[in-house]
């Protein structure tokens, strides 16, 4: 794919004008599906897939185009000189842009990660004994993941991985759930039957009656799964520059009325651990790490180039969306045996769903809790809760109620599918909180 992808970048490039700008942002994937549904498999597959984006620069104008990759080389080229065509007659129709980036070669990377994951052949053998018994609904995805990037100034990146993902549920006889995500780039079949052997364990408690809850402030205990969908709410009118020039970011709190969180939270954008690629769509390479939040107090923003050109600041070339692609969040000293008895009595979240912010510039999160949520009285876990909905403040449970944060961090990835694999995951350890509001 690497050649391919080269191939045609250089015979696309040929065919700019001397005032054009292209930059090709290649994605694709040889992967292996396997679905699952009450323990036994239901659909498998093999996806060869790949798709070019194109984005056009001229007189102060962009547009941006994409299309499917076929293989086929001269097709591809075709297809891909059509776009150019297309791309030129959109951009006549469009005013000028006057934050419009123009592209540039600050030097070319190549990354290809070697793991040890399943081979196609034995994954069935692997996975299927430790679930046969269970009512087990869930997808596999696994294999190769390829991001490539290049544009007519010269400058080429390309990034290849291989890894997995095995996103779950084990179902009760009364519809009571368990989620697990699965996931690493190298198998461990030891690991893997641990983890489902602990989601066969909260499958127990979910049998029993569940109790109902009243609302009020509640101890709380947020596994890493439940974290990471929190950081998540960053990536949204968050941790970006832009939405914070425009008063619509929670964060703006920090900056103007210099609030600080607690000293036991740190989270960086970080991307040593090869999860994901350093470049972004316009092949700006970011830095390995970026504090954005350093024990408490906001170091950084994510900018873009383009909000830097806006807003006269220096870019730390955040994708032009100024998410989060790499998040790592710091482990604290809290070992998972002592989970339980720290948090005593109250509440157990595994999973957390369906957020949003309710109140944005006051950084209010809301949102459900789902799967394997429980109720918890002297250290030990009584029944599962039924489903609440919460409501409170990042300030609270990341600034002043922040008691304690888990010794070890978890992968959690993106697993949707639409489109393609995902690079994105947060990696976050869990954390224990006091006085989490529920409300309904």
């Amino acid at each position: 794919m690497e050649k391919a992808f080269s191939r045609l970048s250089n015979e696309l490039f040929n065919k700019l004008k001397k005032e054009e700008y292209l930059i090709l942002f290649f994605e694709g994937e040889n992967s292996q599906f396997i679905r699952f549904n009450r323990g036994s498999i239901r659909q498998t597959g093999l996806v060869d897939d790949s798709s070019l984006m194109m984005k056009y620069i001229c007189d102060g104008k962009s547009c941006q185009g994409s299309y499917t990759i076929s293989g086929n080389f001269d097709l591809d080229l075709k297809r891909g000189s059509e776009e150019l065509i297309r791309l030129r007659e959109e951009a006549k129709s469009l005013p000028t842009d006057p934050f419009v980036v123009i592209p540039g070669n600050l030097g070319s990377t190549r990354e290809i990660k070697k793991t040890s994951g399943l081979e196609n052949k034995h994954t069935v053998d692997a996975l299927l004994p430790a679930i046969s018994d269970l009512d087990f609904v869930g997808i596999w995805a696994s294999g190769k993941v390829f991001r490539g990037n290049s544009n007519n100034l010269g400058q080429r990146h390309w990034f290849e991985t291989d890894s997995f993902c095995l996103d779950y549920s084990l179902v009760t006889p009364e519809h009571q759930m368990v989620k697990g995500t699965f996931t690493g780039n190298d198998w461990d079949q030891n690991q893997y039957e641990a983890y489902i052997e602990g989601s066969r364990k909260k499958l127990e408690m979910m049998k029993r009656k569940p109790i109902k809850v009243d609302t009020g402030k509640y101890r709380t205990w947020f596994e890493s799964a439940a974290v990471a969908d929190l950081l998540g709410m960053f990536s949204w009118n968050g941790i970006s520059e832009a939405s914070l020039q425009q008063g619509c970011s929670g964060f703006g709190r920090m900056r103007h009325q210099n609030i600080e969180l607690s000293d036991k939270f740190s989270i960086a954008e970080d991307f040593t651990s090869g999860l994901s690629p350093k470049f972004n769509t316009n092949g700006e390479i970011s830095n390995e790490t970026l504090d954005l939040i350093d024990k408490g107090r906001l170091k950084n923003t994510l900018i873009s180039t383009r909000s830097a050109k806006e807003y006269n600041l220096k870019s730390n070339f955040a994708e032009t969306g100024e998410f989060m692609r790499s998040p790592i969040m710091a482990t604290g000293d809290l070992e998972r045996e002592q989970i339980l008895k720290n948090l005593d009595t109250g509440l157990y979240l595994s999973n957390i769903h369906y957020l949003n912010w309710s109140d944005n510039p006051g950084g209010r999160i809301t949102g459900l809790t789902r799967y394997a949520c429980f109720w918890v009285e002297g250290g030990e876990i009584k029944a599962p809760i039924e489903t609440m909905r919460f409501d409170d403040s990042f300030y609270n449970f990341f600034g002043d109620n922040l008691i304690d944060v888990e010794n070890t961090a978890s992968i959690n990835p993106e697993v949707s599918t639409y489109g393609g694999r995902s690079l994105s995951a947060t990696t976050c350890p869990g954390i224990l909180v006091d006085n989490f509001t529920l409300t309904l």
